[in-house]
């Protein structure tokens, strides 16, 4: 495998190759997998026998119908099956989505799921992409991303939480009131796909909440909690009108026998998953304490069953990851071809205490030099510190955030592009380009709206031949997004340890030492740039209709031309319900 090992990643269209591949290549079995963020208590061994003697059956006949699945799901979950749609997995749901109710522009976080981003450019529309800055731990504020979205005139707006990669967290009251405060978009989507590791508090699950209004859709992942990613089965919730949309056009037999099966034995084991959950939770504490105490190692607040961690300054998350899959056959998330992040960041998802053991000591060696090939270094000649060719994507969104390609290669030769801001340096995070500010017009206090702009932003900006939007006032009155105080909770109590102790809570990142080991390389961490006022952003002219397909979104970038271009490389806090019930209807509960 270590041959080959740089091959595998380069030749697969996902971030990272399959198990199977990985398995063939190796000629036995797989690596342990830290990269793939799955339940690794759940299926229970008894569940997995159970598949395993109606093998036959379950491989030889046709499923049910996608209504007779959904049914037994949502009779689990509580919920009205007319509210829900059941897809082949969530990426088939978030293209779905993409193609029904996508018009012409959508905001997202970054960074984030790359669907969220690859889908809506693969298919013409403009992506605005609101960084989420390293300096403040990758968190979201809503408020400032609510101005982002205002600035920007986005129709669609989409929020992961937690997030993925990084495990950013929003409380249930935070969450509705941006859901309100965007009742004028097209489309506000709540990408729920890791909530259930959440334990920040009780119930955060804002599905009730979108079946009760007309532009919410929540996105929720079944293969993820229920530790089945090869079964490939997630669901949405939204009103009967959203819902029932996108469940018109889903084909009629688009779950599959497998999916039918562990759908229909789930309410023989709510207990067993409502353990698991709580297994893991513990599991991600006791991992995160691990990983703090690795010299100049960066350990990021989560709430999903992962950790995003920054390396120990001089280290490379390609080498980093090579090496631990060649030397220690461990395979993690390097996220240098996630939009917003660098390969100085990596993803690893929360396993048992025994394979965490397994994790760090292999890192050890690693990073600082215990093993035969010393210490990991930085990739020389490179210039970016990224490791992959969508990493090329991810430097021209930074400078232009979808807006064009003009001077890009006047950019690569070294002499810049007028009009756009200098290339970030890694870990800085994502800065957008400056714009004169715009006047805000506002009804009375909150967050101002501002005028249509005067100048024309994007791909087509003083382009022959591209016509040029005429400003238009925006219309009054908009919502406005007033943060109001959490409510108050009731303080539960904290859990009796299964097993091994857990930490009062995730230590500090330890600082980098007086005289680090002499492997890691010195070098001053790059200074983090605030983020840039709302009124900075250009604000855009509402569509006049929908855009023509195959043609940029009022100046946006197709996904053939951003790779194209020169320059470019390729339940209850009281409990669970016993066995004849499920979990209440948001799908979350509890374990005291």
């Amino acid at each position: 495998m270590a041959d080959s090992v740089t091959s595998l990643f380069r030749s697969t269209a996902a971030h990272s190759p399959s198990m199977a591949a990985l398995t063939r290549e190796s000629d036995g079995a797989g690596p342990v997998d830290f990269c793939i963020p799955c339940n690794p208590y759940f299926p229970t061994p008894a569940m997995f026998e159970d598949m395993a003697g109606r093998l036959r059956d379950i491989i030889t006949y046709y499923p049910s119908s996608a209504d007779t699945i959904t049914a037994e799901l949502c009779s689990l979950l509580q919920l009205p099956p007319q509210c829900v749609a059941m897809g082949n997995g969530s990426t088939e749901l978030i293209t779905w989505i993409d193609h029904l109710l996508v018009r012409e522009s959508l905001a997202v976080p970054v960074p984030t799921f790359g669907r969220w981003t690859d889908q809506p450019m693969e298919t013409g529309k403009r992506v605005d992409m609101f960084p989420l800055q390293e300096a403040g731990g990758f968190a979201l504020d809503p408020a400032q991303y609510a101005e982002f979205i205002r600035a920007r005139g986005t129709r669609v707006a989409v929020i992961c939480n937690p997030n993925n990669p990084d495990g950013g967290f929003l409380h249930k009251h935070a969450v509705v009131q941006f859901m309100d405060a965007m009742a004028d978009l097209d489309l506000v989507v709540i990408d729920e796909s890791f909530l259930e590791f959440a334990d920040a508090e009780n119930e955060p699950s804002v599905v009730q909440e979108a079946m009760l209004r007309p532009n919410v859709i929540v996105l929720r992942s079944l293969g993820k909690n229920f530790g089945l990613h090869g079964i490939r089965f997630g669901y949405l919730v939204a009103n009967p009108a959203l819902a029932g949309k996108v469940r018109s056009m889903l084909p009629k037999w688009n779950l599959n026998s497998f999916a039918e099966h562990v759908v229909f034995m789930l309410k023989e084991h709510g207990a067993e998953y409502a353990q698991s959950l709580h297994q893991v939770r513990r599991d991600r504490m006791d991992m995160s304490g691990q990983l703090s105490s690795l010299p100049g190692l960066t350990v990021y607040p989560s709430q999903g069953n992962f950790l995003f961690v920054r390396l120990p300054v001089g280290a490379e998350g390609t080498v980093v990851r090579d090496r631990m899959l060649t030397e220690h056959r461990i395979l993690v998330r390097e996220c240098g071809n996630k939009i917003g992040s660098s390969s100085r960041f990596l993803r690893l998802v929360v396993r048992p205490q025994v394979d965490v053991r397994r994790l760090v000591s292999g890192l050890e060696q690693v990073l600082y030099g215990t093993s035969r090939r010393g210490a990991a270094v930085p990739e020389q000649a490179t210039g970016t510190g990224y490791s992959s060719g969508t990493a090329a994507v991810d430097r021209l969104v930074s400078r232009t955030n979808g807006a064009g390609t003009r001077g890009l290669a006047a950019q690569a030769a070294g002499a810049g592009a007028p009009g756009l801001a200098a290339a970030p340096s890694t870990g800085t995070g994502m800065p957008l380009p400056a714009a004169a500010s715009a006047p805000a017009v506002g009804a009375g206090g909150g967050m101002p709206v501002p005028a249509a702009a005067s100048v024309v932003t994007g791909a087509g900006a003083g382009m022959p031949g591209v016509p040029q939007p005429v400003a238009q006032p925006v219309p009054q009155p908009v919502p406005q997004f007033v943060p109001q105080p959490a409510p108050q909770e009731v303080p539960q109590p904290v859990p009796q340890p299964l097993s091994q102790p857990v930490p009062p809570q995730v230590p500090e990142p330890l600082p980098q030492p007086a005289q680090p080991l002499a492997p890691v390389a010195q070098a001053a961490q790059a200074a983090q740039a605030p983020m840039p006022a709302a009124a900075a952003y250009p604000a855009q002219t509402p569509p006049a209709g929908l855009t023509p397909p195959g043609v940029p979104a009022r100046g946006g970038l197709t996904a053939a031309q951003v790779r194209g271009t020169d320059g470019l490389s390729a339940a209850p806090a009281t409990g669970w319900p016993g066995p004849q019930s499920w979990p209440n209807a948001a799908g979350m509960g509890q374990v005291g």
